[in-house]
């Protein structure tokens, strides 16, 4: 159902902290324009555990106006499946084209109730959904076996496989063949799942760097490997950035010296200081240094 470069978008804000609608819509509609194929809102990377429910909604809304056919999907990821379902409703009513869903990163489920969480969440939005197995950062792990558990569940197209093992792309296929659209949520292992067959990259990076990113893609895509992994090898460095406790800092500080915007973030967070940050942007300003001359893609 679902394919290519769907970029789990930042989330802007003004010096007040409020939302700031015209920064999105710029820097998001850059990544359109790069060829990125959807958006995801308020994932780990949009801060969403950090917004309202309103605000996530408003995000929503934003990313809508700018995506035109593209899809657009929100991420749904509460404390309680009270409120995951109730956010779910809503983004139906909001018109998302599909959810993508985190069980509980409070509570840890065990298998049962992983399944039961999901179902109930999917049944509420009554939308596609992208289930995101994160047992890194999450401490729950969607395995082929829970995956064959909801296979009968139409509403369940996708995965978005971040277990940072990438003997999971290969599992899910045999297992399951070609029931889900698997798509790599680590950026650092995306030329292994692509080429291992995942459909899609939910990237992170990609908001700074989209054109390097689409074109690691379609490279992939049309067989091109030489071509895609020598993009990747440049990228790697940058894409390390993604596989950290401080993720959001980073990719910020990214896509300001990228982009030319803000690094805010939602509290508790801080920008990155001192030390931790001029690694950081030595390495972009580094990579910026050495972009390498895209092929043609067509």
């Amino acid at each position: 159902m679902w394919q290519g470069v769907l970029p789990a978008v930042t989330t802007k804000f003004t010096p007040e902290g409020d939302l700031d609608h015209a920064e999105m819509e710029r820097c998001w509609g850059l990544l359109l324009d790069a060829g990125c194929d959807g958006l995801i809102v308020c994932g780990s990377l949009g801060e969403g555990s950090m917004l309202s429910f309103e605000e996530r909604l408003a995000t929503l809304k934003t990313a809508q106006r700018i995506a035109g056919s593209k899809p657009v999907l929100l991420n749904v990821a509460e404390a309680g499946t009270r409120e995951a379902c109730e956010l779910a409703r809503a983004a139906n009513k909001a018109g998302a084209s599909g959810l993508m869903i985190v069980p509980s990163p409070i509570y840890h489920t065990e298998p049962r109730e992983t399944v039961a969480t999901l179902r109930t969440i999917a049944a509420a939005g009554d939308l596609p959904v992208m289930i995101y197995s994160n047992r890194v950062a999450y401490r729950v792990d969607v395995t082929p076996e829970i995956l064959e558990d909801l296979a009968d569940d139409a509403r369940f197209v996708a995965i978005k496989e971040s277990s940072d093992d990438i003997r999971r792309t290969t599992e899910i296929f045999n297992r399951l063949g070609d029931r889900f659209d698997v798509f790599t949520g680590v950026d650092n292992l995306a030329f292994e799942a692509l080429t291992a067959g995942a459909v899609g990259w939910v990237a992170g990076l990609v908001v700074a760097f989209p054109r390097e990113t689409v074109a690691i893609y379609r490279l992939i895509k049309a067989g091109r490997y030489a071509e895609a992994l020598a993009i990747y090898r440049w990228f790697r460095p940058l894409l390390d950035l993604d596989v950290s406790t401080y993720l959001v800092q980073n990719i910020k500080l990214a896509e300001a010296i990228a982009l030319g915007t803000n690094e805010r973030v939602r509290g508790p967070r801080l920008p990155l200081f001192g030390d931790r940050r001029d690694r950081v942007e030595k390495l972009v300003r580094d990579a910026i240094a050495t972009r390498p001359n895209l092929p043609p893609l067509d």
